[in-house]
């Protein structure tokens, strides 16, 4: 068994406290692909938001369980329903977690999906899904000069 959780690290030179912001902006980032739609709040502890994607194909709903100001962030998906996959709840009891860390004028994000790992029937179709709302939404709010 793979215990490889899906990771990928974006890097910027906005101050730590503006990249946190665009973190927690989750409609900013995770959507403009497919017919979406997200429900509730994304910015302190405990709030609860939905996603739904391309016409019930794809429904999660998050819980902000951890937040530390301008170093980490984590939602733990509490239900999901991915009609594409055998067992619809695969991401039910998983994590989404930002780790910022900031060095020599950088800021790193270390964004890990953990239990989404290459032996879950989802990784093949999800982590495609995830680097392309990774890189090609989230990277240019954190690097809006290259834009």
């Amino acid at each position: 068994m793979i215990t490889t959780d899906f990771t990928r690290t974006l890097t910027t030179i906005l101050p730590v406290e503006e990249v946190f912001s665009i973190i927690l902006d989750v409609r900013k980032w995770w959507s403009g692909y497919f017919n979406e739609s997200f429900e509730g709040e994304t910015r302190s502890l405990n709030d609860v938001f939905s996603f739904n994607a391309g016409d019930g194909a794809h429904y999660s709903r998050q819980q902000l369980v951890e937040l530390v100001p301008h170093k980490k962030v984590v939602w733990l998906v509490t239900e999901s329903k991915l009609s594409f996959l055998k067992k619809q709840d695969e991401w039910t009891g998983t994590r989404l977690v930002f780790e910022i860390v900031q060095e020599e004028g950088h800021v790193h994000i270390r964004f890990t999906h953990k239990g989404l790992t290459p032996d879950v029937e989802c990784y093949d179709s999800c982590t495609p899904a995830w680097s392309q709302y990774l890189h090609g939404k989230l990277q240019p709010l954190l690097n809006p000069e290259k834009i």
